[in-house]
């Protein structure tokens, strides 16, 4: 009923920049808290960035300073902003929102399949 879709992962060097985008679509009566998770080969998934309706904004201690999360509440879309990327950023990042599909319901997760980063010479 929910799709998220990411775009933009890709094959960068040392220092680069790349920028995420995760757009949601179905039905839903409101998206909350959305946010960017990544997971590498071997190891779990672990929280990247977050924002808020309200754009309130947390980080990974591993990307601040260097990541910026945004949305455009109107189109229903979140980006992630990477810049000087090093090696062990290297995952697939996956888009995450936090979805209420009806005006009673309660929040429910949706994720998206997912867009392979990777940061290498």
């Amino acid at each position: 009923q929910v799709q998220l879709v990411e775009s933009g992962g890709g094959l960068v060097q040392p220092g680069g920049s790349l920028r995420l985008s995760c757009a949601a679509s179905g039905s839903f009566f409101r998206i909350n808290t959305m946010g960017w998770y990544r997971q590498a080969p071997g190891k779990q998934r672990e929280l990247v960035a977050t924002i808020t309706r309200g754009g309130d904004t947390n980080y990974a201690d591993s990307v601040k300073g260097r990541f910026t999360i945004s949305r455009d509440g109107a189109k229903n879309l979140v980006y992630l902003q990477m810049t000087s990327l090093k090696p062990e950023d290297t995952a697939v990042y996956y888009c995450n929102a936090r979805i209420v599909v009806t005006p009673f319901s309660s929040e429910i997760g949706s994720w998206g399949q997912g867009t392979q980063v990777t940061v290498s010479s």
